[in-house]
C-alpha cells in the first residue's frame, strides 16, 4: 500500500501532509494523534491524550514534543508549529519519508546528519515513547528535547496563567511535572543515563490549531514548557524517550519496555491488516472489568447505538467473540427496567436497545442459539416488555397499531442525533422508519428463539404481534407509486424524504417487506444514495440537501444528516443486494470494498472517517477514526466472504451429484 509511506515531496507540501492524520491507542482510553509530520492541527491531538479517573473525559497532558539537532554551534529545530498565520519553525523541511508500520517512523535529514524517530504507544498503559536513532553524524552530535505540556480536558484549550506549577521534580534520567492539583504527574524519562534536564519555564502563546478554526470553533492556545532535555548523541546510537503516568525504574527498564512492545506490533501491510489494527482500538478495557466500544476518535466517548452497530465488524469479523460477549455483558450488568444505561437507553437513543437484537443475532453464528437464550433471553425479553409499556412516560413506545412512537421534546431519538440551541438539526419525531424496522426484526428473532428453547409463556404472548407491525409497517410507509419507504410519519402525515434509513428495514434477517418492494427500495437508493464512500444521508434532489462541509458548527451538522454520505447505512445495501442478486453483484460488493483502499490512505492513515461529503471527490469529515465506519467496512469484507463459501458449498455440493449420477 503506497498510503503506508511518504515521500519528501508528499511531507513538505502542507496542503497535502497536514490533511493526514496518525492515531495510536492504549486500549484504555488513551491515545496518540497528530498529523503525519508532527503539527498539531487540532485541540484533540497530543502525544499523550488519557482519562485520569472513571468519567468519560480524556485529557491532553503532553501536547508535542520538540527536536532539536545541535552541531558546531548551530541549532535546527526539527518541529512543526503554526502561531496565528506563520509555521515556526519549519522542521518539516528536513523530513525525508514517514513509514506507517510497524509504528509511525519519521526520518530527518539536517546536512550529514540523519535521525530516525520511531514513536510507540504503549498498550495497556499511560505510555508514550519515542526511540530516536542517529542513523548517520559526521561531527559530535547534541540531541534537545524540549516538551509542551497543557494538562486540560481534550475539548478545551489552555491558556497562559499564574496557578501553573511550572516546577520540574527529579526522577531518574529524567524529571516529573504536573501542572495542577488533580491531575497525575508526567514522568519524562530518557534511557540514557547522563542526559540532563535545564529547567527553563515559559509560556508558548498562541499556538494555532486549523481544524479547530475551520470546523467554526476557537484554535489558539497557550502551552507551558518547563525546560529542555540535552544529551549528547553518537552515530548508531539509539536513545528512547518515555513519558507516562508511572516512573520507569531505570534506563534499562525503559529500553526493555520499548523492545517488549514493539516486538508484539502486528505489521500493517495492506488493507485488511490496517482496519483489523484500527477495530482493534476502539475496544477498550477499563477498571472494574468493564469493556466498551470508543466511538469516533478523537472527539468521542462511549455511544451504546454506535457500540451495538460496530461490534460485529469489530470483533467477529476477526474471531475475537470473547470481545464481542465483554461488551456486551458490560451494556446488560448496566440495564434498570429493560433499558440500557447511559447513551445506550431508549430515552436518549430510541433504537440503541432494539440493535441489540441484531447484534445477538451476528454473535449467533459463533456461539450458537441456545447460548444467546441462555445468556441473554432474559434482556431480550425485558427490553421488548420496556417498550411495549413506554418510556419516559411514553416518548418511546408501542402503540395500539403494533409500532413504536418516538418523540421526546428537545431530543433526537433517532440515530440523526444532533442538537442546536435546543431543538433537533434533524426532526425526525414520531415513527421513525428505521426504529419500526429493528422493532419487527427484534420480536421475530426473540420469537425465534422462544420456540426453538421452548419458552411456551413468551411466544404465546408475543406470537400475534409479527403480523400486526407487518401490517401497519407497510401501510405506514411503503409508497407504492414511488417505490421507497418514507423516511418517517407525524401527526401531520408521511414525509417521504428519500434518506438511507429504509435500507435497513431490508437488509435485516427479518423483513416486513416482500421481494418486489425490496428490489424497488434498492432501485431508488442506487439511483438517489449510492456513491463509493456509502449511502447519502439525503436524495441531492431534496431541497435541503447539503452537499459540502460547512464553516458554521450549525450547519456542519445539517449538512452531516442532510447530505454527508455515511459508511454503516452501506452494509445493509451490500446484505440486501447479495440476498437478492448473489453472483451477479458480487463483484460490485467487491468494488465497493476495494474503494475503501484509498479512503484509508487519507485523513486517518489506515482507518475511516466517520462522514464524507456528498459529492465528489467526496472528502472525509468529522471523527478521523469512527467505529461504525470501520466495523461497517469490516461486515462487508464478512458479507462477500461469507458468500463466496456459500457458493463454494454450493458448487462443490453440485459436483459430488453429478460424479454420483455418473
Amino acid at each position: 500500500m503506497p498510503g503506508l509511506k511518504f515521500d519528501k515531496q508528499e511531507l513538505g507540501n502542507l496542503e497535502y501532509s497536514l490533511q493526514r492524520e496518525m492515531l495510536a491507542t492504549d486500549r484504555r482510553g488513551g491515545y496518540m494523534s497528530t498529523t503525519i509530520v508532527g503539527c498539531n492541527t487540532r485541540k484533540y491531538h497530543g502525544l499523550i491524550v488519557a482519562p485520569i479517573d472513571s468519567s468519560n473525559n480524556a485529557y491532553v497532558l503532553l501536547s508535542s514534543l520538540d527536536e532539536t539537532i545541535v552541531q558546531h554551534d548551530q541549532s535546527f529545530n526539527l518541529a512543526l508549529h503554526r502561531f496565528r498565520g506563520v509555521y515556526e519553525p519549519r522542521g518539516h523541511k528536513y523530513i525525508t519519508d514517514f513509514e506507517y508500520t510497524p509504528c509511525p517512523t519519521i526520518t530527518y535529514r539536517v546536512g550529514g546528519v540523519i535521525l530516525r524517530k520511531e514513536i510507540l504507544w504503549i498498550h495497556k498503559r499511560t505510555q508514550m515513547m519515542i526511540r530516536y536513532t542517529l542513523v548517520d553524524a559526521h561531527s559530535e552530535t547534541t540531541l534537545r528535547l524540549r516538551p509542551f505540556l497543557a494538562f486540560r480536558n481534550k475539548h478545551e484549550l489552555s491558556k497562559a496563567n499564574m496557578y501553573a506549577n511550572v516546577r520540574s521534580y527529579p526522577v531518574t534520567n529524567g524529571v516529573k511535572n504536573r501542572l495542577y492539583d488533580g491531575f497525575p504527574w508526567l514522568h519524562m524519562q530518557l534511557s540514557k543515563d547522563d542526559a540532563k534536564f535545564v529547567p527553563a519555564p515559559d509560556w508558548y502563546y498562541d499556538f494555532e490549531y486549523q481544524k479547530e478554526i475551520e470546523r467554526g470553533y476557537e484554535g489558539y492556545e497557550d502551552l507551558l514548557t518547563t525546560g529542555y532535555f540535552e544529551m549528547n548523541i553518537k552515530k548508531g546510537e539509539s536513545i528512547i524517550f518515555s513519558a507516562s503516568v508511572d516512573e520507569m525504574p531505570s534506563g534499562e527498564a525503559i529500553c526493555e519496555a520499548y523492545e517488549t512492545s514493539v516486538a508484539r506490533r502486528t505489521h500493517k501491510i495492506d488493507f485488511e491488516s490496517c482496519l483489523h489494527h484500527s477495530a482493534r482500538q476502539f475496544i477498550i478495557r477499563r477498571p472494574g472489568n468493564r469493556t466498551e466500544v470508543m466511538s469516533g476518535y478523537p472527539w468521542y466517548g462511549k455511544a451504546g447505538r454506535s457500540a451495538f452497530i460496530s461490534l460485529p465488524g469489530l470483533t467477529l469479523e476477526q474471531g475475537y467473540k470473547e470481545d464481542c460477549i465483554a461488551v456486551l455483558d458490560t451494556m446488560v450488568g448496566d440495564m434498570h427496567n429493560g433499558d440500557f444505561a447511559g447513551s445506550a437507553s431508549a430515552e436518549v437513543a430510541a433504537d440503541a436497545p432494539l440493535w441489540f437484537f441484531w447484534t445477538l443475532q451476528q454473535l449467533e453464528e459463533h456461539i450458537g442459539a441456545q447460548a444467546i437464550w441462555e445468556k441473554y433471553g432474559a434482556a431480550m425479553k425485558s427490553i421488548l416488555t420496556a417498550y411495549r409499556r413506554g418510556f419516559f412516560g411514553g416518548c418511546v413506545a408501542m402503540h395500539t397499531n403494533g409500532l413504536i412512537w418516538a418523540a421526546r421534546e428537545g431530543v433526537a431519538l433517532t440515530w440523526m442525533d444532533s442538537v442546536m440551541n435546543g431543538q433537533p438539526v434533524t426532526p425526525r419525531a414520531g415513527y421513525a422508519v428505521e426504529i419500526n424496522a429493528l422493532w419487527y426484526n427484534a420480536v421475530s428473532y426473540a420469537l425465534e428463539l422462544a420456540k426453538k428453547m421452548g419458552d411456551k409463556e413468551f411466544e404465546k404472548e408475543w406470537k400475534a404481534l409479527p403480523a400486526q407491525i407487518q401490517k401497519s409497517f407497510v401501510d405506514m410507509f411503503y409508497l407504492s407509486e414511488e417505490g421507497y419507504l418514507a423516511d418517517y410519519v407525524d401527526n401531520c402525515g408521511k414525509k417521504d424524504f428519500i434518506r438511507c434509513n429504509q435500507i435497513i428495514a431490508c437488509g435485516l434477517k427479518y423483513t416486513m417487506l416482500n421481494e418486489e418492494q425490496i428490489v424497488n427500495v434498492l432501485r431508488v437508493v442506487r439511483q438517489h444514495l449510492l456513491t463509493p464512500a456509502g449511502l447519502r444521508s439525503l436524495s441531492p434532489r431534496n431541497p435541503m440537501f447539503e452537499s459540502t462541509y460547512k464553516e458554521n458548527p450549525i450547519e456542519q451538522e445539517a449538512a452531516a444528516t442532510n447530505g454527508a454520505v455515511w459508511v454503516w447505512p452501506l452494509m445493509f445495501y451490500v446484505e440486501c443486494a447479495l440476498k437478492l442478486d448473489g453472483k451477479r453483484f458480487l463483484p460490485i460488493a467487491e468494488e465497493i470494498l476495494a474503494s475503501f483502499d484509498d479512503n484509508i490512505q487519507t485523513y486517518c492513515i489506515g482507518s475511516v472517517a466517520e462522514y464524507y461529503d456528498a459529492n465528489p471527490p467526496f472528502a472525509p469529515r468529522g471523527a478521523v477514526s469512527q467505529a461504525w465506519s470501520v466495523g461497517g467496512v469490516l461486515y462487508i469484507k464478512q458479507l462477500i466472504e461469507k458468500y463466496k463459501a456459500k457458493a463454494k458449498r454450493a458448487a462443490k455440493r453440485t459436483a459430488t451429484k453429478k460424479s454420483v449420477k455418473k
